[in-house]
């Protein structure tokens, strides 16, 4: 029982629940933010893993392009001048 106030014992015991359903709450909303938070941080972590495996196969495509790219170079070359021994120009 509230203590007698010059308020209405009404209107006192009606802001007691409303402030005990505040705390009742309160860690519900807060595993809630939790949650929120934790699944924010591993979709990021998901996300830059993503990414960071799409950056490394491009750089992967893009040297064995130029690795391929040598070797024919190289081949060419050695073509050109067994060629020119060859033919003695």
């Amino acid at each position: 029982m509230a203590y007698p106030t010059a308020v209405n014992n009404q209107i006192t015991d009606s802001v007691t629940q409303a402030n005990v359903k505040v705390l009742g709450d309160a860690p519900a909303v807060a595993l809630g933010n939790l949650y929120q938070a934790t699944a924010q941080a591993l979709a990021n972590a998901a996300h830059n893993a993503t990414t960071a495996q799409q950056q490394n196969n491009v750089t992967a495509q893009a040297t064995t392009v130029m690795g391929v790219a040598t070797l024919y170079s190289i081949d060419t070359a050695s073509t050109g001048i067994a060629t020119k021994t060859i033919l003695g120009s």
